[in-house]
């Protein structure tokens, strides 16, 4: 019989950080940090399938039919050796029993979709609750929030009661912090200071896991600009960029895994995983780049990440 492995002294580190969190946010954490390839390192890997609310079913699974089943994203995840997989209601409840208890599962419980208007305020509708979480043994709930947004003071607010229910029943919060909005150019949603910005404002509201997009070189605020250049703050690679992504959730006392963002060869995902693991990151959340290539290549390419963040690649 196979026994799972102690916690190492990396995971008691990172769940030292969590200082006035409950013994079973922290359980849930550990949950998800000694799961799989990367279990005891610090670094994760987590598969999210939300992107059908997202962007519809066509544009998310026809480039891989395979992934149209729920089943197919759980059995991915588990075969792959991640820390956790993360879907909206419907898909998580679709394979709760099957695969309950293989693998950490976080409950995406607000979501957006592709049939609104322009004229919408950039928001997402709650779709599920902490109690969902609990009945379907999920190691988290996940949550967006759209920094730049008009409505971005409701998601807050909204997150905020959320996380305390969460917290005080056990479980785990996930903060996606994606900017976009009325107040922001689409070159500021991955502008540096933006993204450093999403990340404090998720460490702040008090996500035990914050997830942001990779950021380019751009600095869309003048004010930040001028702190940037005067202080100068290096933000010239990826890897650099990361660094200070880390800086700004807590000096890297909050975990940080970065999103693949659109499909892409796998060379830039490779290199997208080398800047996040060098930047100091703790990893990646991959979707369409795993889910929408086949079985074979999705499996092959996770492992390669693994090795990225193992250090072997």
């Amino acid at each position: 019989m196979e026994f799972p492995m102690q916690m190492t002294d990396t995971v008691r580190k990172i769940l030292a950080n969590y200082e006035g969190e409950a013994p079973g946010v922290k359980a849930q954490l550990a949950r998800m940090l000694m799961t799989g390839k990367l279990a005891g390192t610090g670094k994760m890997i987590i598969l999210p399938v939300d992107q059908g609310f997202e962007h519809g079913p066509a544009r998310s699974f026809a480039p891989n039919p395979a992934g149209y089943d729920p089943h197919y994203h759980y059995q991915l995840a588990i075969d792959a050796g991640l820390n956790a997989y993360a879907a909206p209601l419907g898909m998580i409840e679709a394979g709760a029993d099957t695969f309950a208890g293989q693998i950490p599962t976080i409950l995406k419980v607000n979501s957006a979709n592709s049939l609104m208007s322009d004229t919408a305020g950039k928001n997402q509708a709650i779709t599920a609750s902490v109690d969902d979480a609990l009945r379907l043994g999920c190691a988290a709930i996940g949550f967006t929030i759209y920094p730049g947004s008009d409505m971005a003071l409701d998601m807050i607010e909204e997150i905020v009661e959320m996380r305390r229910e969460a917290a005080a029943k056990g479980v785990a919060t996930v903060i996606w912090s994606y900017p976009r909005g009325e107040a922001i150019s689409k070159d500021g949603e991955t502008a540096i200071d933006i993204a450093a910005y999403a990340a404090q404002i998720a460490a702040l509201i008090g996500a035990h896991i914050i997830k942001i997009k990779l950021s380019t070189d751009h600095l869309e605020l003048p004010e930040a600009k001028k702190v940037y250049e005067s202080k100068g703050i290096d933000i010239s690679t990826q890897a650099k960029r990361v660094e200070h992504c880390m800086q700004a959730a807590f000096n890297g006392r909050r975990l940080v895994v970065f999103s693949g963002g659109a499909a892409k060869g796998a060379d830039a995902v490779y290199d997208d995983a080398r800047a996040i693991r060098d930047g100091g990151g703790n990893g990646s959340i991959i979707g369409r780049n795993s889910f929408q290539r086949s079985r074979e290549d999705a499996l092959q390419m996770l492992q390669k990440l693994v090795d990225i963040y193992l250090g072997k690649a």
